[in-house]
């Protein structure tokens, strides 16, 4: 007879139950028919999906919102609408793009508490680069500063100019380069048209190789 340990969602970590060796080779298809069977989800096979892109939603979050001191309760409120909905996902292949889309909406949940007012920006508009707390690598197209410069005074570069990215253009971006979804999702989750988001994210892209040639043509 298995048991499970209770489970905790302190730090967004979940014990897992002493028949897990048996769930971590289930597929992720297995271990969400499982969640959706019965009245609550089968225990053993939620810690095993959470376990499975736990980082997955820290990392998005981390993106999303750098300078949120509240990421970590943020990813605790993401798995416990997954454990309350699960039941609601009709496309298990779909698993991930509906994850992150939780946690978009989460996201975006937040914004509309704190009620932010800002001013327009253009990203065309002179910029001022400030400190950021994003570490991601951006497609190989971009300017590589290799020769000249250090990796990680590069990379200090880029996660400033990433976090000065207009919420709109970074939310873009960020769910195309670090969540690879494709533009379709990306229209569905923001609530903005096909177009707009491919505009969105080349002109993310062209202001970002604009602020790190700038960098690197002043060394």
């Amino acid at each position: 007879m298995n048991q499970s340990v209770p489970v905790s969602w302190s730090g967004v970590k979940v014990r897992a139950t002493k028949n897990l060796v048996s769930a971590d080779k289930l597929s992720n298809y297995d271990l969400i028919a499982l969640c959706q069977q019965g009245e609550q989800p089968d225990r053993t096979a939620f810690t095993e999906l959470l376990r499975r892109y736990q980082s997955h939603v820290d990392r998005l979050l981390y993106h999303l919102a750098p300078d949120w001191e509240e990421r970590a309760d943020m990813a605790q409120e993401v798995w416990i609408r997954v454990y309350r909905n699960i039941k609601r996902l009709h496309e298990p292949a779909k698993f991930r793009g509906w994850l992150s889309r939780i946690t978009t909406n989460l996201f975006y949940d937040e914004l509309r508490k704190r009620k932010r007012i800002a001013k327009p920006v253009s990203l065309d508009a002179p910029r001022r680069l400030k400190d950021g707390d994003i570490s991601w690598e951006l497609p190989s197209d971009l300017p590589s500063p290799t020769d000249r410069l250090s990796t990680r005074e590069f990379y200090e570069k880029l996660q400033s100019a990433i976090a000065d990215l207009p919420e709109a253009f970074r939310i873009t971006i960020v769910l195309r380069e670090i969540d690879g979804l494709p533009y379709e999702e990306i229209a569905e989750i923001t609530g903005v048209s096909l177009g707009t988001v491919k505009s969105r994210i080349a002109r993310a892209r062209l202001k970002l190789q604009s602020l790190l040639q700038n960098y690197v043509n002043q060394e």
